[in-house]
């Protein structure tokens, strides 16, 4: 894997990660009035309708954004349902 492959596949990595902080301000906050549903599950239902091309891919960064995004994703819009008042 060149050293190319080897940032994009931690930045694929990494990326997702940043949603972290969302959910923790919405867990802390016991509060997802700020965000917009329509846009959560609008950026979710794409990144579901992406994750079939992701999953059969043989680029492993592609792959490897795919299952680390969709995982994290869910989790946000899971928060973002359970905290919306």
């Amino acid at each position: 894997m060149s050293w190319v492959d080897q940032i994009g596949l931690v930045a694929a990595v990494v990326l997702p990660l940043f949603n972290i902080p969302l959910i923790m301000r919405i867990i802390k906050r016991k509060s997802s009035q700020d965000l917009s549903l329509c846009w959560a599950l609008g950026v979710w239902v794409c990144i579901l309708l992406m994750a079939p091309s992701g999953f059969k891919s043989a680029d492993p960064v592609w792959r490897t954004f795919n299952y680390t995004n969709i995982t994290l994703f869910t989790a946000v819009v899971l928060i973002i349902l359970r905290y919306r008042k």
